[in-house]
């Protein structure tokens, strides 16, 4: 390897070095997470939490996963929006398929 291409090697791999966010921001993430996480077993039930996965980057909570209704979902996202620091939630959670309808059906 010659002397010139040394200069051009670290330019190319210098970005990638590189993260998004500061320690002090990815610190703050990992507290906001586990805020979530823990308001999250609080309120909703610790049988619900194993189904969604909460991330957070710069302030940002995505919650995604499956829930057993619309009312758990709004209530999810609400808990979420609640805690500390965060800045907005991306709502990412599905109902689950198989989920009881929440209204009888017409004519019961």
């Amino acid at each position: 390897m010659s002397i010139r291409t040394l200069p051009l090697l670290f330019l190319l791999l210098l970005p990638a070095c590189r993260t998004n966010e500061s320690p002090e921001g990815q610190v703050n993430d990992l507290e906001i997470t586990a805020s979530v996480k823990s308001k999250l077993a609080s309120d909703l039930g610790l049988t619900t939490v194993p189904n969604i996965s909460v991330n957070s980057t710069n302030g940002v909570v995505t919650l995604s996963g499956q829930v057993d209704n619309a009312a758990t979902k709004t209530k999810a996202e609400a808990i979420a929006g609640g805690v500390p620091h965060v800045v907005r939630v991306v709502d990412n959670l599905q109902i689950a398929p198989n989920a009881p309808a929440t209204t009888p059906p017409p004519g019961q």
